[in-house]
């Protein structure tokens, strides 16, 4: 058969003499499907819900369109039509519940997230992986992570108080708990705590890396969960450390977490790379609330497509050496099929 040649050509074309070619591999869909280094499947993605108190509440969260605080049976409603999509792994935040000083509420055996794992495992079995973020932030009446005296958020304390709440979850049927306090030894603490109330299968999924970013504020409206005063940087990590970020890594992974994180993620690249270069944990990026609120405004002004920018960035938190993805655009992602 002739093949061809391919009509736009200038006339008296000639072509050069080049041994590599690096176009071959990028001519059409196919080839460029075949030869991609990097590749997302649904089973890395993880789904965050934010569960709360009362019935019939599928209330929209201003700030980060298309999420939605749940009371448990629209919870539920909703769990299911994710489940058909081949979602199975999801992340749960508590709202609503009464606050204190010292955050008594979260460890409570009929909190809200208590609760839901209850309801859930009822109506699921074993289909869903359940996580649960473990801090305090959201049932303190200072709104921070930990127990505070005067302006000082004080470690020690904190870990008694995290490990409770920790166990909670996991007899209420948490298959793994995600630590996001940056409290110092919570993991160990947790660790201890859940074996010695004889939870040695529920794993810990440490929020490792946690910078104090300025990419949290839509999600501290949807957990209620702003500081009355000062701010997180006495615990969360600085933005400009790179080493620290690795030692903090390092030190969890130690402690006994089962999987670490880099939080957040599209501006912390090089670290999600630095971690997954000294570890052999997976490692998991929390695409969080500013990076999902920025890209959906963008959309709704018209300034980007919106698959190819959330793709891309999917994408480069993968390349980066991300194992795990926890976003808020896995809905959309995995109904719209973008994969």
């Amino acid at each position: 058969m002739c093949v061809k040649r391919e009509r736009n050509r200038p006339k008296n074309f000639k072509n050069m003499q080049m041994k590599h070619r690096p176009r071959r591999l990028r001519k059409n869909g196919i080839i460029r499907a075949m030869v991609a280094e990097t590749r997302l499947s649904s089973e890395m993605f993880i789904y965050p819900y934010f569960v709360t108190k009362g019935k019939k509440i599928k209330s929209p969260i201003k700030a980060m369109p298309d999420v939605y605080h749940f009371s448990i049976d629209e919870l539920v409603k909703d769990v299911e039509k994710s489940l058909k999509l081949g979602i199975n792994k999801l992340l749960l935040f508590g709202v609503g519940e009464t606050k204190s000083k010292q955050g008594k509420s979260s460890h409570a055996s009929k909190s809200i997230i208590a609760t839901a794992l209850r309801r859930l495992r009822a109506e699921f079995g074993q289909d869903l992986y359940l996580l649960t973020d473990v801090c305090l932030c959201a049932y303190t009446t200072h709104g921070h992570c930990g127990v505070l005296a005067g302006n000082q958020v004080l470690n020690d304390p904190s870990l008694e108080i995290l490990s409770k709440m920790a166990v909670a979850h996991a007899e209420a049927g948490a298959n793994m708990v995600a630590p996001s306090d940056m409290m110092d030894g919570r993991v160990a603490s947790i660790r201890a705590a859940l074996d010695k109330n004889e939870q040695t299968e529920v794993g810990i999924l440490s929020y490792s890396t946690k910078f104090a970013s300025a990419y949290y504020g839509p999600f501290r409206e949807a957990a209620n969960s702003s500081p009355q005063k000062g701010d997180r940087r006495g615990y969360q990590m600085d933005i400009r450390n790179a080493n620290e970020a690795l030692k903090e890594s390092l030190l969890d992974e130690e402690e006994g977490a089962d999987m670490l994180m880099v939080k957040p993620a599209l501006a912390y690249l090089d670290i999600i790379q630095n971690i997954k270069n000294h570890t052999l944990l997976p490692l998991a990026c929390y695409n969080v609330s500013g990076e999902y609120s920025m890209v959906k405004m963008a959309v709704k002004h018209g300034l980007v497509k919106e698959q190819q920018l959330v793709m891309e960035n999917m994408y480069a938190f993968a390349r980066a050496g991300a194992d795990i993805i926890i976003s808020y655009h896995t809905r959309d992602i995995l109904e719209k099929g973008w994969l």
